[in-house]
């Protein structure tokens, strides 16, 4: 049981990485704030985003989830709403940027209520919350290697983990936490070495949000038109 346990945790870890760590609006947020207004902004916007995914498990275990995929309006609604966010936010992203080219103060920072809004309409979140994020809730056992291709049925067994175990969800956001910590204070640390990094990460901050921006606004919009 223990060894279940660990494995369970390990998986957990991983899958929450694989959440937390591909490029997108949250971890452009997550970097503004981090390379602008320090270590302690960048956290607090990370723990903006991990909030949203505590939600949306409360919503998962309660089955309000699978709303959003029986009813398309719906996501397409949440998705538009999204998109302007996302505009509005790469604007105020870019406004900063001119700040610190300008060598003004950046001014305070909302990077928790950013984060948060923005992951509660963010389609890449809701997919995971619908798809693995509800595979991994329901009691079972999900055999991971299994589902390699080619060396598949050689590794079935290796990697067999317990879903719907409280160690595999503490696992999952033990690894989105650990993305939170680290991925501020390797960003600061960078712009420590090279001042030039500042005002580059905010701009690229901005120009990832306007460019998810219109991505989800186009999305919802063909979804509700």
């Amino acid at each position: 049981m223990v060894v279940d346990a660990a494995v369970s945790l390990a998986a957990g870890v991983v899958f929450g990485l694989a959440l937390a760590a591909p490029p997108g609006p949250m971890n452009a947020v997550i970097a503004e704030e981090s390379v602008v207004r320090g270590w302690p902004a960048g956290f607090r916007a990370g723990l903006g985003a991990m909030s949203a995914d505590l939600v949306f498990l409360g919503l998962a275990l309660a089955g309000v989830v699978t709303v959003v995929e029986r009813y398309p309006g719906l996501r397409g609604a949440m998705v538009t709403v999204g998109g302007v966010l996302m505009l509005y936010f790469a604007v105020d992203a870019a406004r900063s940027t001119g700040a610190t080219l300008a060598g003004e103060g950046a001014g305070g920072g909302r990077g928790f209520s950013k984060a948060f809004v923005l992951a509660l309409t963010n389609p890449y979140q809701i997919l995971f919350w619908l798809t693995v994020g509800i595979g991994l809730l329901d009691p079972g056992q999900l055999d991971v290697l299994a589902r390699l291709p080619a060396v598949g049925d050689t590794l079935a067994g290796t990697l067999v983990v317990q879903t719907g175990s409280v160690a595999l969800v503490a696992g999952l956001f033990g690894g989105v936490l650990a993305w939170i910590l680290a991925f501020p204070a390797a960003l600061v640390a960078a712009s420590r070495r090279v001042e030039a990094a500042v005002p580059a990460v905010a701009a690229l901050s901005a120009l990832v949000l306007a460019g998810f921006g219109v991505l989800f606004l186009w999305d919802g919009l063909a979804t509700l038109l």
